[in-house]
């Protein structure tokens, strides 16, 4: 069993939200952070707080490994300790590591964040260097169940800069035609099409492979035609809330609320300053995961409704 058929599994008992833990010390509570030993224990101490108060509605989690390299060595032993801490608590975690080497460098790679210290259920990948720097991490799937999520249109301003170069080919096969609207052939599109090809080989119980891409939610004039494209992808989809994605904009990138998992981090981290008001200064760590506990249930709600209006959209014709 692929750790991708779990994830499935998971959005489908749990909702599609992923919470990122991209943890900066100045999220934390100050009572807390004045309290900890230093920034690294006080990031521990409260990303230990959000996983045990909202792990029940959430489908994983995503841990920015940049976050805690910042920290130093303490930081590292942090983010070991998180990783582990969530996988204790019999959820799935991605190490968004974004790796994006070839050969024993990448096999190197691999074995550190599939086994260890920094073990994860999944890794980001950068595949922008070639197929053969993905080639390494996948005989963990074959192993391990091990997944993983490589870069395919991203939610930054400048995906445009190379995502989205125009591709000298035929371009029929992205909806264009003698009695159709022709539609260029972008970058992203050929990364998304070998990916989608090797995702084909490892292909699970429910229909997605164990090598999902990350698409962000910021799009939404191409997302319909990107998860028509890509039906055999499990999404990792960021972009929702700060970076200015909204629920529609993910559900357009689910099928039937589920083939993609949905993540934010700072409205999720930050949410119990929002609830706080004079009393910021007392806030504790159990009131911030409270609050990022109502957090990841209003996303979820939110996002399962519009999933529910997209897929009677699609049924409708519209």
């Amino acid at each position: 069993m692929y750790n991708m058929d779990r994830l499935y599994e998971a959005v489908a008992a749990r909702g599609p939200v992923c919470a990122g833990l991209d943890t900066d010390p100045a999220y934390i509570p100050p009572a807390e952070r004045r309290r900890a030993a230093s920034d690294a224990e006080a990031v521990l101490s409260f990303n230990r707080a959000i996983v045990d108060a909202a792990a029940d509605r959430t489908a994983c989690f995503k841990v920015q490994i940049a976050y805690y390299e910042a920290l130093g060595g303490a930081g590292l032993e942090a983010y070991a300790k998180t990783l582990a801490f969530i996988r204790s608590r019999g959820c799935l975690v991605i190490a968004d590591i974004k790796r994006g080497d070839i050969a024993d460098t990448a096999r190197r790679y691999a074995k550190a964040h599939f086994e260890g210290d920094f073990e994860a259920d999944f890794v980001t990948l950068s595949p922008y260097m070639g197929m053969d720097s993905l080639e390494p991490w996948l005989s963990w799937a074959d192993t391990k169940g091990k997944g993983a999520f490589a870069l395919v249109r991203t939610s930054n301003p400048g995906a445009r800069d190379f995502e989205y170069l125009e591709l000298r080919e035929d371009r029929a096969d992205t909806g264009g035609g003698p009695d159709g609207p022709s539609q260029a052939r972008r970058l992203y599109h050929a990364v998304g099409d070998k990916l989608a090809e090797l995702a084909a080989s490892r292909m699970g119980r429910h229909g997605y492979g164990a090598l999902g891409a990350v698409i962000g939610c910021t799009g939404r004039e191409e997302a319909r035609a990107i998860r028509e494209r890509y039906g055999g992808l499990f999404f990792l989809i960021p972009g929702y809330g700060a970076q200015g994605g909204g629920a529609e904009d993910a559900a357009l990138l689910l099928k039937e609320g589920n083939g993609g998992v949905v993540n934010a981090s700072r409205s999720i981290l930050r949410a119990w300053t929002a609830k706080a008001g004079e009393a910021g200064e007392e806030a504790d760590n159990a009131f911030a995961g409270e609050a990022a506990r109502e957090a990841v249930i209003a996303m979820g709600d939110s996002i399962r409704a519009a999933a529910a209006k997209t897929a009677g959209s699609r049924g409708a014709g519209l």
